[in-house]
């Protein structure tokens, strides 16, 4: 399936309106249109949903969901090069395509989206953390999008998941792994992007669970686990140490060894730690 749709190649959009991928926004363009519809399906049936895109640059990811029936798609883009592009795609789809010149960090999508809500990006890699965190720590939960789906770089996708004890393992799997299931769909070789990345891509399936696995509030667990990280190879009795006045009795009380090590700690300990220090700061 050389094509999807009835619009250009996409090697053919970008000569037309000479889109260099630019290091500077993160840019990395996916061309192949078989992979950009399959990882919109990874998404599920999108007929019945409405898409956030952040960054569709020519559009690739884009026709794939229009093309995979995605009810509505809207697309943020900060790079203004991209409009005209994105406009022959919107002009294809009338009334289901809505083109954003914004900076996804920025904008409100829920304003312009009705639920349910799935995001479905080849995020930048300069914003995609962040942004990741921004959708796993809203003030209410559950959050405006039922399920994201998401390309990263393929060491990022591999902290998203990663499970206790792992080098990997930190505060992206916990912020992620409280509230929500995620796992690896895709894996993507750099040859199959221009300009071609110095690593692997991979696609990560996130859904969010209606509220999280253990209790905590969530400014406090966040706290807690970016201070456990900040120095994951100290002993969490001197990585904790100024959270509150006892530490190692917190950690007691938590019943986590205070000897143990932050990537020793699973989610529900953690949240337990969360607990522990609401209740000695009351």
């Amino acid at each position: 399936m050389s094509q999807i749709d009835g619009l250009p190649p996409l090697r053919e959009v970008i000569a037309t309106h000479d889109l260099r991928a630019k290091k500077s926004l993160g840019q990395n363009f996916l061309l192949d249109l078989n992979l950009t519809a399959k990882i919109a399906r990874q998404a599920g049936d999108l007929s019945v949903a409405d898409v956030l895109e952040v960054g569709p640059g020519p559009g690739g990811l884009t026709r794939g969901l229009l093309a995979e029936g995605a009810r509505k798609v809207l697309a943020i883009e900060k790079d203004s090069r991209c409009l005209p592009a994105l406009a022959e795609i919107e002009a294809a789809y009338p009334g289901r395509l809505q083109v954003l010149s914004a900076d996804a960090l920025d904008i409100d999508a829920r304003a312009h989206l009705a639920p349910p809500i799935r995001v479905v990006a080849n995020l930048p890699y300069n914003v995609g953390t962040e942004l990741l965190i921004r959708w796993m720590t809203p003030d209410v939960w559950p959050p405006f999008w039922e399920s994201l789906t998401l390309m990263f770089q393929r060491e990022v996708a591999e902290r998203i998941v990663a499970t206790p004890g792992s080098k990997a393992y930190g505060r992206l799997a916990l912020m992620v792994g409280w509230r929500a299931d995620a796992r690896i769909v895709m894996d993507l070789p750099p040859e199959a992007f221009v300009p071609a990345p110095k690593v692997r891509s991979a696609v990560v399936h996130i859904e969010a669970l209606p509220e999280p696995r253990f209790p905590a509030e969530a400014k406090i667990l966040e706290a807690v686990v970016a201070k456990a990280f900040n120095q994951r190879r100290k002993m969490l009795r001197a990585a904790l140490k100024g959270l509150v006045p006892d530490t190692e009795s917190l950690l007691r009380d938590a019943e986590i060894d205070p000897t143990a090590r932050a990537e020793t700690v699973d989610i529900e300990g953690f949240c337990a730690l969360a607990r522990a220090v609401a209740v000695a700061r009351a």
